[in-house]
């Protein structure tokens, strides 16, 4: 047996090789998709097990390059022949998504809908009181992060024009499981700063459900359920957006936004801090004031925005004065 320690160039991970594979290392590309079981342990003395594939009796598919899953795994699986079963052990840095997958996973072998009970709420502020996910082991899991054991065994990797690609290719369960998986993946890469990657995840999200809902009738029950759950990813989007710089981007998906629900005082918000930075003085001023008039609780953020707006205005039409400052 081929008991040797490998370390795949990434922090954190050490690798053990199990039962060696077939063949050279699998052409993994964008849009592979890759099959495999998995368990997943904790890094204890009893070696307790969280998770296992086969006793849900389904193997696992993840596609390259569209990772729903946890973003680690995907560089485990690329490490791995056809046929190779390979133990790794993940530091607690690569293990932070795990309960939430796992809980998404665990739903669906239940047969249950993965995002019932999801408290959707705006902002990043709530990111951190965590909800139960309705596992006490996985509960536990979020309250103390720590390093995981995953074996892995890879049955097959297809190239991606042997099988239907992309987004529509998942079940609709899938797509419900991978939401709140991609949402607290774009609100992790926001506290991290890299808000290109973050708007990624936002997007991909509103895809998932974007694709639920043209299976529903507009307006009805289903839909409004998960419009309810679009609208604060969007909003996320948004203002990735706006700290890119991106703000036409803004201006087209708030005013999208605005369109089906006119009393977004968050949307008002985003689209006047974009038309400020394209100088719209007047559209900026107007959606300022209907945010105030909204949302009272935003007045104050409101009227710092207008006299910033109106120092800027000040400086672009008499660069002159603004410049020699106020002569005595």
């Amino acid at each position: 047996a081929m008991e040797e320690t490998y370390l795949l160039n990434v922090e954190g991970v050490r690798k053990k090789i199990l039962h060696g594979g077939q063949g050279e290392l699998p052409k993994f590309q964008d849009g592979s998709k890759i099959t495999f079981h998995f368990q997943t342990l904790k890094d204890n003395f009893e070696r307790t097990v969280i998770d296992d594939s086969r006793e849900a009796g389904m193997p696992m598919e993840i596609i390259v390059g569209k990772m729903f899953k946890i973003e680690i795994w995907e560089t485990l699986l690329c490490s791995m022949r056809t046929g190779e079963v390979a133990e790794f052990w993940c530091d607690a840095i690569h293990t932070g998504m795990y309960a939430l997958v796992s809980k998404g996973m665990r739903r669906i072998a239940e047969g249950r809908d993965p995002l019932e009970g999801q408290k959707h709420r705006c902002g990043m502020g709530n990111m951190f009181d965590y909800h139960s996910t309705g596992y006490d082991d996985l509960d536990e899991l979020q309250r103390t992060p720590q390093p995981l054991i995953f074996i892995m065994e890879l049955f097959r990797v297809e190239e991606p024009s042997a099988y239907k690609r992309d987004t529509w290719a998942m079940s609709k369960e899938e797509k419900l499981a991978a939401v709140p998986v991609l949402h607290s993946e774009g609100n992790r890469l926001v506290l991290q700063k890299d808000f290109q990657r973050a708007a990624e995840k936002y997007q991909e999200a509103v895809i998932c459900l974007r694709n639920l809902q043209a299976k529903e009738k507009p307006w009805e029950e289903g839909w409004l359920k998960l419009e309810s759950l679009v609208t604060p990813l969007v909003l996320n989007y948004c203002q990735c957006q706006l700290e890119l710089g991106e703000y036409y981007e803004v201006l087209e998906h708030t005013t999208e936004l605005l369109q089906k629900h006119n009393d977004n005082a968050k949307a008002y918000f985003k689209r006047a801090k974009a038309h400020a930075a394209v100088w719209n003085e007047k559209e900026a001023r107007e959606d300022f004031h209907r945010v105030a008039h909204l949302d009272p609780a935003m007045a104050a953020a409101v009227k710092k925005e207008l006299k910033l707006l109106g120092e800027r205005m000040r400086k672009k039409h008499d660069p002159i004065s603004h410049r020699l400052g106020t002569l005595q």
